[in-house]
Order: C-alpha cells, then sequence, then structure tokens
C-alpha cells in the first residue's frame, strides 16, 4: 500500500460549526448555514464564495433521519454556491471525515483550489426507535443485525472482549465519560454541556424537590455504578457510556497550500491522512480493537512521517466509552491493554500526556453522525491556534489528529493536521 505525500500540499484557512443538540425548531438547512457562517467569520483574511470550486458534504442518511436525500446540491444552492460540483460522501459515522480527506484528494490532484467540506445530520425528529433503525443500516444486515444487535450490543460485545481479554473493569469506562463530560462543560458548542458530577448533583436536588429519597452517592463513580443513575443499555455499556442522539452541522475551507496564506496567516496543513476497511463483527479476528483504525492510522503516520509520540492532541471517536479506550490503542499512543489504565490514570485529560477529546468528544459534544468527522477538525482549529476557551491545552500544540470511525468499525478514516510557526 503506497503511503506518499500530497502530489500539491492542502491546507485548511477556516471552520465553523453549529451548536450540537437536539433542536426541534430548525431544520437541517439552518443548522448548515450557522456552521457555514461561522466558518466565513474564522478566515482572517476573509474569501470571496465564489472562489469555492466544490463542496463534499458528509452524511450518513438525511433520507431516512429526514426523508431529504440529494442533499449535497440542495444545500449548495441554499448558500448561494450554484452551479459548483456538489457531493454527497457517506460512509455511515465515518462520512465527514471521509468528506475531508475525499476534498484534499481533489486538491492534491490539481482539479480544484478550493473546497468547502461540511458535514450534517438531523436526526431527532425521529422518535429513538426510528432513530435506532436508521443507524442499524449502517451495520450488516444479512448476518449482524439478524442476530439481534444493534450498535449498543456491538459495543458491548466489544467491551465484554476487551474486559476478557485485558482484565478492565467497568470502572475505567467511566472515567472516559467523566474525563469528556468535564471538557464538554468547557464547550459551548457542545450538547451536553456539564460535568458529570453536576449532573450527579442535579438528580439529587431533584429528588429533595420531589420529596423522594436523596441517593447518597458520593461521587462521580458511585453514581455512575449505580443502575439508578447511570441504567444499563447494553451490559456493559450504560447510559453514561453512549454517545447522544444529535442534530448539528460542521464545516470547514480547504484550500491548496500555495494559496492558503492567501485567507489567513495561520493555515492547518493536512499532512498525513490514511483510510482503511473491514468486514463486519463476525469476520474479525479480535472483537477488542478496531484493525481498521490500526491500519489507518499507519498510513496517515507514514505519510506525515511522524510517530504517535509527535501527536500533541487527538478527536477520537468516542460514540460509546469502549471506543475511546480502543481508539488510543488503535492510533499507538498506549500499548495494548494499556487503554483502560491510562484512562483510569488520568493520562488522557487535558494535562495528561496524550490529550484526548478536549472538545467532549462524541460523548459530551455530540453526535450528529454525518458532521461528527468535521466537528473534530473544528476542535483541531481551535487548539492549533490557540483559541479554544477555558479547554485551550497549554504547551502551545502544533500537531493533531482527527480519527472518525463508521459503523462497527467497517470504516476508519484519520487525519493529521499541523500549524507551522
Amino acid at each position: 500500500m503506497k503511503n506518499h505525500k500530497w502530489s500539491r500540499g492542502v491546507a485548511v484557512v477556516g471552520a465553523g460549526m453549529s451548536r450540537f443538540g437536539a433542536f426541534a425548531d430548525k431544520t437541517s438547512r439552518d443548522l448548515f448555514v450557522e456552521a457555514y457562517q461561522e466558518m466565513k467569520s474564522s478566515i482572517d483574511k476573509g474569501f470571496d464564495p465564489d472562489r469555492i470550486d466544490a463542496f463534499y458534504l458528509g452524511n450518513f442518511s438525511s433520507d431516512q433521519f429526514e426523508k431529504q436525500a440529494h442533499l449535497a446540491p440542495i444545500l449548495a444552492s441554499w448558500i448561494g454556491l450554484s452551479p459548483i460540483a456538489s457531493v454527497r460522501v457517506e460512509n455511515a459515522c465515518a462520512s465527514g471525515g471521509i468528506a475531508i480527506r475525499q476534498a484534499a484528494l481533489a486538491i492534491a490532484s490539481g482539479e480544484y483550489d478550493v473546497v468547502l467540506v461540511g458535514g450534517l445530520e438531523k436526526m431527532t425528529d425521529l422518535d429513538i426507535s426510528a432513530v435506532t433503525e436508521a443507524l442499524a443500516t449502517a451495520a450488516d444486515t444479512q448476518f449482524e443485525i439478524p442476530a439481534g444487535f444493534t450498535f449498543p450490543g456491538f459495543y458491548a460485545a466489544m467491551a465484554t472482549a476487551y474486559m476478557a481479554e485485558h482484565g478492565a473493569p467497568r470502572e475505567a469506562f467511566y472515567h472516559v465519560s467523566i474525563k469528556n463530560h468535564e471538557n464538554g462543560a468547557l464547550n459551548d458548542k457542545a450538547q451536553f454541556g456539564q460535568t458529570i458530577k453536576q449532573i450527579m448533583e442535579s438528580k439529587k436536588k431533584r429528588a429533595e424537590e420531589k420529596g423522594r429519597p436523596v441517593p447518597e452517592w458520593q461521587n462521580e463513580i458511585e453514581f455512575l455504578s449505580d443502575p439508578k443513575g447511570n441504567p444499563n443499555i447494553a451490559w456493559p455499556m450504560a447510559l453514561f457510556d453512549c454517545s447522544p442522539v444529535s442534530d448539528g452541522g460542521a464545516v470547514a475551507l480547504l484550500v491548496a497550500e500555495d494559496i492558503a496564506k492567501e485567507f489567513t496567516d495561520t493555515p492547518l496543513y493536512l499532512i498525513g491522512s490514511g483510510q482503511a476497511s473491514d468486514g463486519a463483527l463476525p469476520d474479525r479476528e479480535t472483537l477488542a480493537s478496531i484493525p481498521a483504525a490500526e491500519a489507518a492510522a499507519k498510513q496517515a503516520y507514514a505519510m506525515a512521517g511522524l510517530t504517535p509520540d509527535d501527536i500533541d492532541l487527538a478527536e477520537v471517536h468516542d460514540c460509546f466509552t469502549i471506543a475511546e479506550i480502543m481508539a488510543i490503542e488503535d492510533l499507538g499512543f498506549f500499548p495494548r491493554g494499556g487503554g483502560w489504565k491510562a484512562a483510569m490514570e488520568g493520562k488522557t485529560a487535558r494535562d495528561g500526556e496524550h490529550p484526548v477529546n478536549t472538545s467532549g468528544g462524541l460523548k459530551a459534544k455530540g453526535h450528529p453522525v454525518g458532521a461528527s468527522g468535521v466537528g473534530q477538525l473544528n476542535e483541531i482549529w481551535k487548539q492549533l491556534r490557540g483559541v479554544a476557551g477555558a479547554r485551550q491545552l497549554q504547551g502551545n500544540p502544533r500537531i493533531g489528529l482527527a480519527h472518525n470511525v463508521g459503523g462497527s468499525g467497517q470504516t476508519c478514516v484519520v487525519n493529521i493536521f499541523e500549524r507551522r510557526d
């Protein structure tokens, strides 16, 4: 497999996103426009939208969630970009990250100079059973779904396999949730802007106000260990191990490296990218990792000429807490079986040796599936440029990695970005 540099360098010169959450009063077009407008305002030197050559939209299933297919040209028209080429990219929950990669490949080929990338999903118009049914179409409908699996079940199977293979306690997953909610509480775009401790205290207060017995939780671990506060969804995955159903949009502007400084003095450069695929769960030799993620990461590191130790921060696909633990091993940050220990020891916290999901991750920031990969880029854009506010990492981070997974791991894309002084 080839691992070479882009034929022409690719840079990110702007990024923006809507708030992630549940918005009954907004359409997906409203959310996309919010993200697009913020992206435009983030470009230091301004730009003429007429310079955009093409539009790649990451979107899993607007046809199921909204009964609206053919979304990319509709959005392009909505923001005045017709008649540019507009393409919807679908790879389940990895749609946004792969839209970034496809846009970069188009620029590197020389076909386009300026490409708009979007990610979008409006999921909450359906009830939870319909959302579950729609998401299930990203699984293998001949083998996985007839066996009774849903996505919580897939990742529960991975979690039990991981626990059996590496001796991880269930509490390790709780530490991922606690950390990501602490980060999400500092992100004004996050669906969940509360820490686990704040959620715990609000539940205690609510019980007191209603004259019910007040739970005696002393800390977050006790709260998360209690099925009354954290009910099981698919053991060992409980409510606070699962990312939410979300609405949201995110946008970025990619350009050829040689014109990047026309837009901003501080672009990010896409220096490594890898994508890999795999079969469904029954086809895999292990359930304790995601082989496609390891393969994609190796491609991205080779292209960038970097190792895992060179990465200053990572946004990883934590659709469930076990997914983050597997990801930090698949990406080489920690050895096999070391991810759960790293989570419990705080090594992935903002002040840890490998900061992960400073945005709050999918767990707390939210997971509008087609938008998640471009949302990850938005966090890296802010962190590497030093504008992430209260959650800003110290130490002048320079290299950021985004890891976006589709389905139960049948698709993974890894993109690596660099700020150059």
